[in-house]
């Protein structure tokens, strides 16, 4: 598979076919990332900064005529960060398209403010269904919704749950996860609450006892689900613990430590073995480090806008219409988008932590 997508019906161009063509022009253009890079869960943004810096990487290598400088912007995940830093982006005129934002909520605050400036952005990992409904022309999502998810994690609890709690963090992310299973498990789930960040599980962890549940599934991002498993455990509740893509990462095992033990985790995002050379690419910049739930799909964000620019477009409005129209493989799907800004393709994938670290089962039928 080529390194950043073979060239499509729209005439997209792979990145790997760019670093041999004759060099593109331009001068102190950049690419920007918004979304938490500190912070409870700042590993998430980390992820998706890693994997987009590869491709841009390649690209000023084999492009010494056109050098990309990649801006990241550091909002936390907190809405209220992130909106001054919204305004800040789009007052940059070098900044030609947006990596992120990274979560649901940040990116339903900043949206209003890429569409006003006609700023084109593709988001690695915001996964609210409702995101794509808004009519907003520069939106754009590189991985399936949280109406995809949803039933994956359904089909995943069903195998094996009879009584299941279902619990949320009140985020715009959390909770569009948590009401699609909800939906989803109709007469199973017997149990429901809300926990917000940095509050007390215990109302919610005496519900689930007293419901007696074998499964509590939970719509949120990983410091509060490892901060709720471990109370889980302390308080005896032996229930299968569920998440979704939010809690995907190494950092909810070594924050939960053994009580993150047998959980089971769902995601989109494409797993880190999803392509062999993207993978090897990976581990050579980091260590010997896999890429983490996100950092495939930046890789592919980036990728796209790197294809436009050697495409000869160099200026936000050409952009926006090359990223609308583009249609060509990735390292994680065939990458081709909605006129809402969704791509194609609805792969649920599921993990279980097994001695510490993450198993993955593969695509759940």
């Amino acid at each position: 598979m080529a390194l950043l997508g073979v060239v499509g019906t729209t005439g997209a161009t792979s990145a790997s076919a760019a670093t041999k063509a004759k060099s593109v022009k331009c001068s102190g253009l950049k690419l920007a990332f918004l979304g938490a890079l500190s912070g409870d869960n700042g590993a998430l943004g980390q992820n998706m900064v890693d994997g987009a810096q590869i491709a841009i990487n390649e690209w000023n290598k084999g492009n010494k005529a056109c050098q990309i400088k990649f801006d990241k912007y550091d909002s936390q995940g907190d809405s209220a960060q992130a909106s001054p830093l919204a305004s800040k982006i789009v007052l940059d005129k070098k900044v030609i398209g947006l990596i992120g934002p990274g979560f649901s909520g940040e990116t339903k605050a900043t949206m209003p403010t890429f569409e006003e400036a006609g700023l084109t952005m593709i988001t690695p990992g915001a996964t609210n269904a409702k995101l794509s409904t808004n009519g907003w022309k520069t939106f754009h999502r590189i991985l399936a919704n949280d109406d995809k998810q949803g039933p994956g994690i359904v089909a995943l609890i069903k195998k094996t749950a009879k009584k299941v709690a279902v619990i949320d963090d009140a985020s715009e992310y959390g909770k569009g996860l948590a009401d699609t299973v909800r939906t989803g498990l109709g007469a199973l789930k017997v149990a429901d609450d809300v926990v917000q960040t940095g509050t007390d599980p215990s109302t919610a962890i005496n519900k689930i006892k007293a419901a007696g549940v074998d499964t509590v599934f939970y719509g949120g991002y990983y410091a509060d689900a490892a901060k709720l498993v471990k109370a889980m455990r302390d308080a005896g509740v032996t229930a299968q613990f569920v998440a979704g893509d939010g809690v995907l990462d190494q950092k909810f095992i070594d924050n939960a430590g053994a009580s993150a033990e047998g959980s089971l985790l769902t995601a989109t995002g494409a797993p880190s073995d999803i392509n062999p050379a993207f993978q090897a690419k990976f581990k050579a910049a980091y260590a010997g480090k896999d890429p983490a739930i996100y950092g495939p799909e930046a890789y592919d964000c980036a990728s796209v806008f790197l294809a436009a620019l050697k495409a000869g477009k160099l200026d936000r409005k050409s952009i926006g219409a090359f990223v609308s129209a583009y249609d060509a493989e990735g390292v994680t799907k065939r990458i081709k988008f909605t006129a809402t800004g969704e791509v194609a393709g609805d792969a649920v994938y599921s993990y279980k932590v097994e001695g510490g670290k993450l198993k993955s089962l593969g695509i759940i039928k």
